[in-house]
């Protein structure tokens, strides 16, 4: 039943890129982060992104070492002030599936999932970061089960 929560790599600013592409260190970050999920094993069902072009660049950059058999799609309700609750059914839903996005609206959904309330911080993401979370065994509720960030520090 895993879910996959990434946040876009580090992006340029809008003065160098107008469409804030991934930065170099966000492709490097995002290849790394990704790299390390593919040699975990981890298995992606399907990876959504919002459509803004640093969330389509490191879903593709994730997908080309995750091979997903849904592969990468496009989804409404991905934009960094969307309702986690109203996209939240989805993941219930889609197990396996990662979505790519933005903060504040993966700090949201990580926080709806597991407390209920998308204002009760849980997790504080990274640029090219993933959070798995899933449903405890007993408790059937959502927990983080693990993170991959590009710092530690």
């Amino acid at each position: 039943m895993a879910v996959y929560l990434v946040q876009h790599g580090k992006s340029l600013l809008k003065d160098q890129d107008p469409d804030q592409g991934l930065a170099p260190l966000g492709i490097e970050e995002s290849e790394r982060i990704a790299g390390v999920a593919a040699g975990y094993g981890v298995r992606v069902s399907q990876i959504r992104h919002s459509g803004k072009t640093r969330a389509l660049q490191t879903a593709e950059i994730f997908a080309k070492a995750l091979n997903p058999p849904g592969g990468v799609e496009e989804t409404a309700g991905l934009k960094p002030m969307d309702d986690a609750a109203a996209f939240a059914p989805v993941l219930e839903n889609t197990p396996g599936l990662m979505i790519v996005g933005h903060l504040p609206f993966m700090e949201r959904m990580a926080s709806y999932l597991i407390t209920g309330n998308p204002e009760r911080p849980v997790f504080r993401f990274q640029n090219g970061g993933v959070v798995c979370l899933d449903k405890h065994p007993d408790a059937g509720s959502w927990v983080i089960k693990w993170a991959l960030m590009p710092n530690v520090g």
